[in-house]
């Protein structure tokens, strides 16, 4: 048997013990992933009475817990995503509505999100597969072959302030409101689209009614 042969059944041996070793992280903890979802979620909505509360006081106030609530946000994006792969609770009844009610909050319809991320991770490294939930990327060879306006357009797009900036306003307050890049495949995106834009409006309405609403004297 060759040196090579040799390591490669070591590596398998090695790779198939490390497999055993950490199967037991492979399962989801309902316990756990209740203790995640409250941590997360409570001091988001804390955050959230406390910035309508300080709003008296002035905007700037306000605005200043908005950058831990900002994290918190993420956080819950976090959860989201991990509820999409069937990865934060056991049942997948418990992922899917706690990723739908997240969705609400992240202005992301869940179910259609779930779909095209399963897409953008079945394609995810092949040329022949980009389109959905990834960032648009051409090889040097499709770039040079672009007009120079459109050689422009991808430059600009890539930008960092509108990568980072303009386009993940467009894409969570305008794009999402729509069942983009499933509008042909049936009820379900629309139903999934649709059924978060009202608990949006439900919400917003909501909320908007209690910093308007008039004082007590």
């Amino acid at each position: 048997m060759s040196q090579i042969e040799t390591a490669a059944g070591s590596a398998g041996k090695d790779a198939r013990a490390w497999a055993k070793t950490i199967a037991v992280y492979n399962q989801p903890s309902n316990a756990r992933g209740a203790l995640e979802f409250a941590v997360s979620l409570l001091p988001f909505a804390i955050l959230w009475a406390a910035m309508a509360v300080l709003l008296s006081y002035g905007y700037w106030i306000g605005l200043i817990l908005a950058v831990p609530a900002a994290g918190f946000l993420v956080r819950l994006f976090m959860i989201q995503h991990d509820c999409g792969h069937g990865a934060f609770f056991r049942n997948s009844h418990a992922n899917d509505w706690v990723g739908r009610t997240v969705g609400v909050m992240t202005l992301t319809p869940y179910s259609v999100w779930k779909r095209t991320h399963a897409l953008h991770h079945a394609g995810s490294g092949c040329l022949d597969h980009r389109g959905f939930g990834e960032i648009a990327t051409l090889t040097v060879e499709e770039y040079e072959a672009l007009s120079p306006w459109k050689r422009f357009k991808y430059r600009l797009y890539r930008h960092p302030l509108v990568l980072f900036g303009v386009g993940p306003a467009y894409l969570f307050i305008l794009d999402h409101r729509l069942p983009g890049g499933m509008m042909r495949k049936g009820w379900q995106p629309w139903l999934s689209t649709m059924g978060t834009n009202l608990a949006l409006a439900a919400l917003v309405a909501a909320l908007i009614w209690l910093v308007m609403r008039p004082s007590e004297d």
